[in-house]
Parts: structure tokens; C-alpha cells; sequence
């Protein structure tokens, strides 16, 4: 099977999540690099969203709260090649009630080769790319042996 390939754009779509203990943390990076922000499409999880639009007049599209399924929604704008790139500050210090929907979201970003960050370090590499300002094709995984093996 030709290898295939999802061209990402030179505007991103990208998914912005922070857990509560992290909110502040994603704010002070968006902040820092609002302008280059505004060149792409911002989506995120509700309270996140309307944390950054707020305080940072910056125009968010919002999804449900990660709890209520907003992470569910973000997946399948994965799934269905609606989002490019996946900023989410996420606490590995405390416990989600919804941990499995989190697990979920970075699996399918994983299943779709979709770039993601979860800690400011990697979030500024991946935004200093010079992948930011082009096109970029990125390979799809072929999952068809694992849909095609028999079942014992």
C-alpha cells in the first residue's frame, strides 16, 4: 500500500487544553506568543477557552469542558482531520476525574500523527518550527493490519 499523507496547512488548527492547575501556566505562553497565535485557528476546551479569550483578547473557538466532553470533541476533530496541532498542559500531579477522555485525546493524537505538546518546553520548539509557516505533509500510520487480523 503508497503511503498517505495529511497536508497540514500553513494556517494551523490548534487545540489548546489545560488542566486547572495548568491554566495560568497556558495563558503565560499564549500571552508570549500571541502574535504568532493570531496568525492561526485557535480551538480549546471550554473554561480554557474563555480564560484565554478573555484575558487575552484573542478570538477561541470553544468546545464543551474537558469534563463535560470536550476532550470527546477535540478528539474527533482529530479523528476527522479538523485539528493540525494539540497544545495540552496537562497536571501529571493530580489526579482527572475524567483521566480516561485525557488518555483518549493523546492516543488519537498519537493514531493521527498530530504534533503535540504538553509542557511550555516543547510547546515553543513545536511553535519555533519553521513547519509553522509552510505546508507540511504528515504520514498516516497504516492501521490496516490491525483491522484486517482474525480474531481467535
Amino acid at each position: 500500500m503508497a503511503q498517505q499523507f495529511k497536508e497540514i496547512g500553513k494556517t494551523k488548527t490548534i487545540a489548546l487544553v489545560a488542566h486547572d492547575h495548568k491554566k495560568e501556566e497556558l495563558i503565560n505562553w499564549v500571552n508570549d506568543n500571541k502574535e504568532t497565535l493570531k496568525q492561526h485557528r485557535l480551538v480549546s476546551t471550554g473554561t480554557t477557552g474563555k480564560l484565554i479569550g478573555e484575558q487575552l483578547d484573542i478570538e477561541v473557538i470553544r468546545v464543551l469542558s474537558g469534563p463535560l466532553g470536550g476532550d470527546q470533541q477535540l478528539g474527533a476533530m482529530i479523528a476527522t482531520g479538523s485539528i493540525d496541532l494539540v497544545i495540552f498542559f496537562y497536571d501529571p500531579m493530580e489526579a482527572q476525574p475524567h483521566d480516561s477522555d485525557v488518555k483518549a485525546l493523546l492516543r488519537l493524537g498519537v493514531v493521527w500523527n498530530i504534533p503535540m505538546a504538553c509542557c511550555p518546553a516543547a510547546a515553543d520548539f513545536m511553535i519555533t518550527s519553521p513547519f509553522m509557516q509552510t505546508t507540511y505533509n504528515s504520514l498516516l500510520t497504516d492501521y490496516s493490519k490491525y483491522l484486517n487480523r482474525k480474531i481467535e
